[in-house]
């Protein structure tokens, strides 16, 4: 990659940091919602890539996944690489999944922020829970967004911060605390808002409704009974996969094996993109 001579800043491709940052704060701002898929390696970045997606993001499953390990068992310098490589194969913007900055105190989570701007991310999200942690006080989640929001306004690049309200997935579902948190990190400056684990679309359209900002969900809420169209009428803006796409890729991975050791056929390969196909979409 070469540098974009802007405070040692990277730059990928055809695109400068800056230029996508700007693309990336654009599909926030246009209307309509639109959705922002899940690589996990180079390789699935470029086929989403191809398949003409604006806009990529990391997810933490994911990506401890492609290292054989579970959730939440990646260091910070592990997600960071694994989110470089996946900056440095595509010309789009990518938001990192960097759970909860990898500390617990405000002043670890900037200096995460501050890795993942100058590694060429143009966005990134930050948890307020730890682990399989509660969520934390939430003075304390609103001091850690607030030190976020201080390193990606100092950025010379747009850079899209999206705090996320963990309440639904460390086993505190309530919508009302859920909506003060988000709220408050509006209020603290975050760009997008997230609380994942939403039970259903009425929920969600009562948690765009409280708020001002661009409000993401995962759009395999039911299982996949929701649809885009659904998804915007609620009012949501941005819509990711989390690491559905991963699983689907894994569920593939197991079922052709599982043919081969049970059945003793290769049915599965009528079934798969050829080598030409799969190269096709690398280029």
């Amino acid at each position: 990659m070469e540098n974009s001579g802007t405070c040692g800043f990277v730059a990928c491709m055809n695109l400068t940091q800056q230029d996508k940052g700007a693309r990336f704060r654009a599909l926030h701002e246009r209307a309509g919602c639109f959705a922002i898929p899940n690589p996990w390696d180079a390789g699935s970045a470029r086929v989403l890539a191809a398949l003409g997606f604006e806009a990529l993001a990391t997810s933490s499953a994911a990506s401890a996944g492609t290292l054989g390990r579970c959730d939440y068992e990646v260091q910070r310098d592990e997600a960071l690489a694994l989110a470089q490589a996946i900056v440095e194969a595509v010309d789009l913007p990518v938001s990192a999944d960097l759970e909860n900055g990898f500390g617990d105190s405000p002043e670890e989570v900037a200096e995460t922020v501050r890795r993942a701007a100058a590694i060429g991310l143009t966005g990134c999200s930050i948890e307020d829970a730890a682990g399989g942690r509660p969520a934390y006080a939430l003075g304390l989640a609103v001091e850690r967004i607030a030190a976020a929001v201080e390193v990606v306004r100092a950025l010379p690049f747009p850079f899209v911060l999206t705090a996320r309200a963990e309440n639904y997935l460390r086993g505190t579902p309530n919508l009302d605390d859920t909506i003060k948190r988000l709220r408050a990190y509006e209020a603290a400056g975050a760009d997008v808002l997230f609380a994942p684990g939403l039970p259903d679309l009425a929920a969600v359209r009562h948690a765009c409704a409280a708020v001002t900002k661009p409000v993401n969900v995962v759009g395999t809420m039911g299982n996949g009974a929701v649809t885009v169209a659904q998804f915007a009428e609620a009012g949501v803006k941005r819509i990711s996969l989390a690491a559905s796409l991963y699983r689907a890729a894994v569920t593939g991975l197991r079922n052709a094996a599982v043919e081969v050791r049970d059945r003793g056929t290769f049915g599965f390969a009528a079934r798969s993109m050829t080598t030409g196909e799969v190269n096709a979409m690398m280029k």
